[in-house]
């Protein structure tokens, strides 16, 4: 009510008391008749005012009842569930979602402790939580965290089950209210787990498949050395024979022999490079480190790049097959690149041991990569080493060198370590 609504009310019962004292003292029949009608005034406008006052209670009533019936049934069609607790962390609101996320009725759980749907191991980690959220100020925010990524929530019948769920405040000082919405991630959960099955079953299966390639290219790079290589080197000393037999007596036929032994000469090369290409035999038969070196003479002679090279390894403790495969790939690959796009004119290969693992950078001084050439579909050097790398439980980055141009970061865990990871 306005002030001066009630200043006037205050003036006007004033005169009507001061009136009914001077009826009563005169005795005056007009003047207790004007008396008598105005208290009748009075008292008649009074009832009709409580009951004008009365009337409007109920309509507001009506109308706040028809606002909370609304706001109730736009909650009860979310397809969240939603929780409101107070500052004791009680529940005052309960949806229809929530019913059958829980599996019990709003009746059952209005006035109970929000604990009763969180599993015992973080009850009181998330009275904490709720706690500095209220003091904090925020409005709202996702649950959970770096710490604790994985929420569970607990059904009437005692089953657990993973959710997400974010947490909004409302009120001031110990009058809050806290609003959580949960959504239940099982189906979700089931198909991340079943696509990292997946994930991990193929990346196994190309590992397979790389490895028997690296038999294969084994097998027949020690076919191509031995094998051919020793069919050509008796060719060819028998062409020396003849060469020495013929003499000067046919010097046409000498010039051709001549010709021959030279082609056999060349043929022995392009074995060994192809057989060197396949495998290098001295991966086998003299370990990574020397295989590394040989490689990144055999770059830098073909290239024209110049190759800086460090190595720390310990030679008494080679690293298993595998690993040494996956390095000395990872390697080739990366100089291969180099030659190909960089154009850089220096490279710097670096591979130490450290901590149970096998530490490989290569970097360059070229033009860099390609962002997006990352995920290009076609850029299946890339994807091959990241592949061999991951599976062996290692870790594989590429980007922009601090020269300017490419970096290609390899850990490789050694092979004690790799046999744990897969065991």
């Amino acid at each position: 009510m306005k002030p001066w609504a009630i200043a006037l009310g205050l003036v006007g019962a004033a005169l009507l008391a001061a009136l009914n004292v001077v009826a009563i003292a005169t005795s005056r029949r007009w003047l207790t008749a004007l008396d008598f009608a105005v208290d009748v005034a009075v008292l008649g406008a009074g009832a009709i005012l409580m009951l004008r006052l009365a009337l409007r209670g109920s309509a507001q009533r009506v109308a706040l009842g028809a606002v909370q019936a609304r706001l109730q049934a736009v909650v009860d069609t979310a397809m969240d569930a939603i929780l409101t607790v107070d500052h004791a962390q009680r529940i005052v609101l309960f949806n229809r979602a929530a019913e059958a996320m829980f599996g019990c009725r709003r009746e059952e759980v209005l006035g109970a402790p929000l604990d009763r749907f969180i599993p015992a191991r973080y009850r009181e980690a998330h009275r904490a939580h709720v706690a500095e959220f209220g003091r904090s100020g925020t409005t709202r925010r996702s649950m959970g965290g770096v710490d604790a990524p994985d929420l569970y929530g607990l059904r009437a019948d005692g089953s657990e089950f993973p959710i997400e769920a974010s947490i909004s405040q409302v009120g001031e000082g110990t009058e809050k209210f806290y609003t959580v919405i949960v959504r239940d991630i099982t189906q979700r959960k089931a198909a991340e787990e079943r696509l990292r099955r997946q994930q991990a079953e193929l990346r196994e299966l190309s590992a397979r498949v790389l490895e028997a390639r690296e038999e294969e290219k084994a097998l027949l790079a020690r076919e191509l050395h031995d094998e051919l290589g020793q069919l050509l080197t008796a060719l060819r000393m028998d062409l020396a024979w003849l060469r020495e037999r013929l003499g000067a007596a046919d010097p046409g036929l000498g010039a051709k022999v001549a010709h021959m032994a030279e082609l056999v000469d060349r043929t022995v090369r392009s074995v060994r490079r192809i057989s060197s290409g396949l495998r290098p035999l001295i991966l086998d038969d003299l370990g990574l480190a020397d295989a590394v070196r040989w490689l990144a003479d055999d770059f830098a002679g073909h290239s024209g790049v110049r190759v800086s090279l460090d190595l720390a390894l310990d030679g008494a403790d080679e690293p298993a097959r595998p690993v040494a495969n996956t390095v000395y790939r990872v390697l080739q690959e990366s100089l291969t690149n180099v030659a190909r796009h960089a154009q850089a004119r220096n490279a710097w290969v670096v591979l130490r041991e450290a901590n149970g693992a096998l530490h490989l950078e290569v970097e360059d001084d070229g033009r860099g990569i390609d962002p997006e050439a990352l995920d290009r579909s076609r850029s299946l050097g890339l994807k091959g080493m990241r592949e061999r790398v991951l599976y062996l439980g290692g870790t594989f980055e590429i980007g922009r060198a601090p020269r300017g141009g490419t970096r290609v970061l390899v850990r490789v865990p050694h092979a004690r370590a790799v046999e744990g990871a897969r065991a």
